[in-house]
Order: C-alpha cells, then sequence, then structure tokens
C-alpha cells in the first residue's frame, strides 16, 4: 500500500484498467475509478450491469483478471481502510451470532477475537446499535430479525472500526420509509469525515445526496454532481436523475473522453 500525507483532497482508492467477473466470464471491463476522501459516488446501473461484481471486486472478494486496485492509507493506525455494508441476501441468516458479536466482528484483526473484545468496543457497539433502534435486539441471534432490522445491525458492523471508506451495497433494501430518510441523513453527516461510495437503485433520492455518480454497465463512466449537464444521455443507464431544484437532470452521453475518472 502506499502512504499519502492527510489532506482533504487524499487519494484512498485508485482501479486502473480493472476486469473482473466469475468463472472466466468477464462481468465488468477496463474500469477506470479515483476516489478521494470524502467523496460521496453513487454506482448506478441495469440488472447485471456489474454493480455489485465492482463492489466486490473492490473489498477483495473477487481477484480481478486484468489491471490494478490500489488502496492509500492516511497513516492513522486506529481506522481501518473499508467498512462493507453487502446485500442482506447474501448473509447467511442461519448461522448461530448473535447481534452485538456481528457487530464487534468490524473490529476483528489478526490479534483479537470477538470474545476477547474490550469493554470501549462492547460500549461503542451498543451505542451504534442504539443510535440504529436495534439496541433490545443486542443478545438475541440474527436468525430472529427481519430484513430491515438485519440491514441496521450490519450497518453498524461496517461503521465501527470508523472506516476511512464506507462501502454499501443497496443499503435501502428492506428498510422502511422513516429509516430510509434517516439513512441518507446520516450518511450526509458520515461523508463529512469518510468517503462513501454507494450501490443504490433510489436514484431520484440519492442523488440529492451524492457528489458524483458512476454508472456501471459493463463498463463505468463518471458524472460529477457538481454542474448541471444538459446531453441527453441516452447510452446511461439512467438517461434522468430526478433533483429537488429542477423536473429532472441529464447526464452527458458516455464518451471515451470520459470513461476514465
Amino acid at each position: 500500500m502506499n502512504n499519502l500525507e492527510t489532506n482533504e483532497k487524499s487519494l484512498l482508492l485508485e482501479l486502473k484498467e480493472v476486469s473482473s467477473g466469475y468463472e472466466g466470464n468477464t462481468i465488468i471491463k477496463d474500469i477506470n475509478l479515483k476516489l478521494y476522501d470524502r467523496d460521496f459516488i453513487a454506482v448506478i446501473g441495469p440488472n447485471g450491469g456489474g454493480k455489485t461484481t465492482l463492489i466486490k471486486t473492490i473489498v477483495g472478494l473477487i481477484t480481478p483478471s486484468k489491471g490494478q486496485i490500489e488502496w492509500h492509507t492516511k497513516g492513522d493506525s486506529s481506522h481501518s481502510i473499508f467498512g462493507y455494508l453487502p446485500q442482506i441476501n447474501q448473509i447467511d441468516r442461519s448461522f448461530p451470532i448473535s447481534v452485538l458479536d456481528v457487530v464487534l466482528s468490524g473490529k476483528i484483526n489478526k490479534n483479537r477475537l470477538i470474545n476477547n473484545s474490550s469493554s470501549k468496543d462492547k460500549e461503542e457497539a451498543i451505542s451504534l446499535l442504539k443510535e440504529m433502534g436495534v439496541d433490545t435486539f443486542a443478545n438475541q441471534n440474527i436468525g430472529k430479525l427481519s430484513g430491515g432490522q438485519l440491514q441496521r445491525v450490519f450497518l453498524c458492523r461496517s461503521l465501527i472500526s470508523k472506516p476511512q471508506l464506507l462501502i454499501l451495497d443497496e443499503p435501502n433494501t428492506y428498510v422502511d420509509t422513516i429509516f430510509e430518510q434517516e439513512l441518507y441523513e446520516k450518511l450526509s453527516n458520515l461523508n463529512k469525515k469518510m468517503a462513501i461510495l454507494m450501490v443504490s437503485h433510489d436514484i431520484g433520492t440519492v442523488t440529492r445526496y451524492v457528489k458524483k455518480v458512476a454508472c456501471v454497465n459493463k463498463t463505468l463512466h463518471f458524472h460529477s454532481m457538481d454542474t448541471e449537464e444538459t446531453k441527453d444521455g441516452k447510452s446511461c443507464p439512467a438517461s434522468f436523475l430526478y433533483h429537488s431544484s429542477s423536473p429532472f437532470r441529464m447526464l452527458n452521453t458516455h464518451t471515451d473522453s470520459n470513461k476514465k475518472s
């Protein structure tokens, strides 16, 4: 890993011409991406376009068939590089583990096991669970939770290590409408101290909060949300992005010139 001096625009993650997939089948191809400290990026695109494959490749669950992934730290050992919230339907709910231990597992490293967690770790875990409204389930098995409750628990798990980058794969799945709004507000506040990379189908809401949009459909095209773009965007998986200040927003048509971030 490369170490960079800490500054507001520190580079945290860089993907260079990354291709990846399953069993020899390439799902995403020649992906270029730079993610900086306090970025807030929404990953959007059609089903089967490679959004989850991209996320799994970034967190190391899939080995890329081509290209490089470079992580950059800020030199603070008290913070992890990233926290990861997977899709809840990928989690084995029959596994015999309590809600509290799930959250504490977010702090596991080669020198620490769950049952050796400090009292401070447990206090932090309970505090996060309370903030998410699921602290009363702390000692229950995860199999007894609803999908929305489980989503909140794993969000706590992804946050307990105070990551530099929070990676979320469709975090609003299964959550109720009230918590969905609270979730976006919380992510907006978290973005003041960490970068966020989030897969979402909720385009109309997410564009109110994110700073950049990555359209993934086998390849990746990057859009900044800082300025209005007026091209028709027909090749983009999301042709219209709804925004609070206008009926809709359009993204530039994808070309080779905007392929790289």
